[in-house]
């Protein structure tokens, strides 16, 4: 059920308070979307946001998620990137993972933790780090051990997206969003567009 606006309460002139776990989550298209859009909107208030991404952590050349572009330009953000490049020479998609996939997935769990024991972000984005449990790239307690470390001294709002949120995440969290997919025109044919799906 969809809160209306009897259920929304607001105090203006108050200090928000902090602490809320936000998970985006779903197989439609947005969840990505709508952690960028979190993030911009945070930065515009005038705070400082960790934007961090998991097996995406290709940057060079042909980087392929061009969020990043605009993010790197905007002050008070500060992004880290994890995972290996998974396309491969002739363009297609590595799907098995490989001991570096797991390495990078763990070492980005460690610096999230980092980021949310520091006490310098209003707000902690962990883009994909659902989907590296349905992935395999840790396990639900691996994720967890993250959210146990975020509850135990809540100084910031941390977002986590990806597919397949289970059970003990959603109990856990403050906030969850589920995109569902609908339509999407990949089912006709069309590939992936440069500003839209990445």
């Amino acid at each position: 059920m969809l809160a209306t606006e009897t259920q929304i309460t607001v105090h203006e002139g108050t200090a928000p308070r902090m602490g809320y776990l936000h998970v985006y989550t779903g197989n439609g298209k947005g969840k990505t979307t709508c952690a960028v859009g979190l993030t911009i909107r945070a930065l515009g208030a005038g705070h400082r946001v960790a934007f961090m991404q998991f097996d995406k952590g290709f940057e060079g050349k042909n980087e392929h998620y061009h969020e990043r572009f605009i993010l790197r330009s905007l002050p008070h953000c500060d992004l880290f990137f994890y995972g290996m490049e998974r396309m491969m020479p002739d363009g297609r998609f590595r799907f098995a993972n490989i001991p570096e996939d797991l390495e990078q997935a763990r070492a980005g769990l460690e610096k999230a933790k980092e980021l949310v024991r520091s006490g310098k972000y209003f707000l902690v984005v962990c883009d994909e780090a659902i989907t590296c449990v349905g992935t395999k790239l840790y396990g639900e307690d691996d994720l967890l051990s993250l959210v146990e470390v975020f509850k135990s001294s809540p100084t910031c709002d941390l977002v986590l997206t990806g597919r397949s949120a289970f059970p003990r995440l959603i109990e856990a969290a403050d906030l969850v969003s589920e995109v569902n997919l609908v339509k999407h025109y990949f089912y006709s044919g069309v590939e992936a567009r440069k500003g839209i799906e990445y």
